[in-house]
């Protein structure tokens, strides 16, 4: 299994070479027959829900500091990369290539939501 080291950050590492480890995971396991688009999709749902009862019941401003915690911090950085690996074995699975998926959302959502009208709002009041 290829294994990133410790010292690789997000500037060092490319999304094909997370894709890499976790396709290498899943292949080690021979997992890719549980693999299916709704297994994964489904999976992801739930890491979803996971990373959000870390912030369950708290308020917005209790929710900023959370990173401040060490302890709670890593927690969440776990809850959130499994969320990051089901979505990278989905896009494998599917052949999804994610650099232009993500280019070509935030292209709508730009559209969608124009920098000029919508800064400072989270809601339109159409």
């Amino acid at each position: 299994m290829v294994q990133a080291p410790e010292s690789m950050s997000d500037q060092e590492t490319t999304i094909a070479e997370l894709r890499q480890i976790v396709a290498e995971f899943v292949d080690d396991r021979d997992w890719q027959q549980f693999h299916s688009p709704k297994n994964l999709a489904m999976s992801l749902a739930i890491e979803a829900a996971e990373l959000m009862e870390h912030f369950q019941w708290i308020t917005v401003e209790a929710s900023r500091g959370v990173g401040e915690d060490a302890g709670k911090r890593g927690e969440v950085s776990d809850e959130l990369a499994d969320v990051l690996c089901y979505a990278l074995a989905l896009a494998n699975e599917m052949g999804i290539d994610v650099s232009d998926a993500v280019r070509r959302k935030m292209e709508k959502n730009a559209r969608k939501y124009p920098a000029a009208e919508y800064r400072g709002r989270y809601t339109s009041e159409a």
